[in-house]
């Protein structure tokens, strides 16, 4: 029998960037570790708190309204440069919404202030008022086989990677994207995925769900052994996927 590894995972500024269920994330991230057979402890962590991200084998943040989205990235500017740091080591991250607008250079508000981002890529987001709205289905390519990956996105932002060399987190299929035009949607560097993807994400994909598992695996130096049964949620999948594509 394999030895149990426990994980943690930082769940950033929970009590702000809290829109459209996206802590159901975490809870299957959780479930499924437990299912493999180890333990993983989920740690908010809120405004003016220090971490130390090398302790973490994932960081979770998702979207929040404007104001929240000001309050969340003014305070996680403080830490910058060890987090990216630990991005370049691999740290396994899933930045959703405001939170991928956050890796970027800025964001463009409606009242044409510009919020700071972290400035970790060549990418920027501007305010719209027209809303980018419905359901959305992309071709990633985490693993060796291109998959499709379904959810929701609902953003007035449009998010352009000025980078060529970026690798978006897949191809629209159906739906918006980052911006409505260049069929990209979202953004993957190693093991950090930012995307406008809401759900929450992981629970109808358990590809990507189980890319951040073997990556966090991978990071303390383990292999997971095994392979869960995804026939309920591979069904889910796949009827998702054909109502959006046939709509």
């Amino acid at each position: 029998m394999s030895k149990i590894a426990q994980f943690r995972i930082a769940h950033l500024y929970p009590r702000l960037m809290n829109l459209y269920g996206d802590r159901g994330n975490l809870i299957c991230i959780q479930k499924r570790l437990q299912w493999y057979g180890h333990d993983c402890i989920i740690e908010p962590i809120n405004l003016h708190e220090s971490l130390d991200y090398s302790a973490y084998d994932m960081l979770f943040m998702g979207g929040g309204s404007a104001q929240e989205q000001r309050l969340a990235s003014k305070d996680w500017l403080r830490q910058a440069d060890d987090l990216w740091a630990e991005l370049e080591k691999g740290l396994p991250a899933l930045c959703i919404c405001g939170a991928f607008q956050f890796l970027g250079s800025y964001y463009e508000a409606a009242d044409s202030q510009k919020l700071k981002g972290l400035g970790f890529f060549d990418l920027y987001t501007i305010y719209e008022p027209d809303r980018l709205i419905g359901n959305i289905v992309i071709a990633s390519q985490l693993t060796e086989e291109t998959t499709t990956v379904v959810g929701f996105e609902n953003h007035s932002g449009r998010t352009y990677l000025h980078d060529d060399t970026l690798q978006p987190f897949g191809t629209v299929l159906e739906g918006f994207g980052n911006n409505g035009q260049d069929g990209q949607e979202g953004l993957r560097y190693k093991n950090l995925i930012g995307t406008y993807l809401h759900g929450p994400l992981l629970p109808k994909n358990p590809v990507v769900a189980d890319f951040f598992i073997h990556a966090m695996a991978e990071r303390q130096g383990i292999t997971i052994s095994g392979t869960l049964n995804d026939r309920l949620e591979d069904f889910a999948h796949r009827q998702t996927k054909q109502r959006i594509l046939n709509d």
